[in-house]
């Protein structure tokens, strides 16, 4: 997912060049991977010849919420306040991220500005 949506709508062999660069996958297997992802909902994919052209469904920090959301509901029953008073609690938040998540709040507060 990370390579498409960096470089934007992009054939496997793009992908899989990416990928390999970190890791020793066959080409057939990313295939397979955005193959699953697709059926998933995550991509989509026009044909242009014989490549297959996948574009992301939705930005990450879109899909990111979509899936924070469903942590919060399985196993915070729903509340954010919850979830991240204990990532404060357990210290996974940064002091610098904690200052940025204040600003974003204090600016919601004020009508986004």
């Amino acid at each position: 997912m990370q390579v498409v949506w960096t470089q934007g709508p992009c054939a496997v062999e793009t992908v899989h060049l990416a990928i390999s660069r970190q890791r020793k996958l066959k080409e057939a297997t990313t295939r397979t991977i955005l193959r699953r992802l697709e059926q998933k909902g995550y991509l989509r994919h026009n044909v242009d010849g014989r490549a297959y052209i996948y574009r992301a469904v939705e930005p990450a920090r879109s899909l990111a919420a979509r899936a924070v959301r469903q942590i919060i509901d399985r196993l915070c029953q729903g509340s954010v306040e919850e979830l991240v008073s204990g990532m404060v609690d357990a210290k996974v938040l940064s002091r610098g991220e904690l200052d940025r998540l204040e600003t974003l709040v204090k600016r919601s507060r004020e009508g986004g500005k």
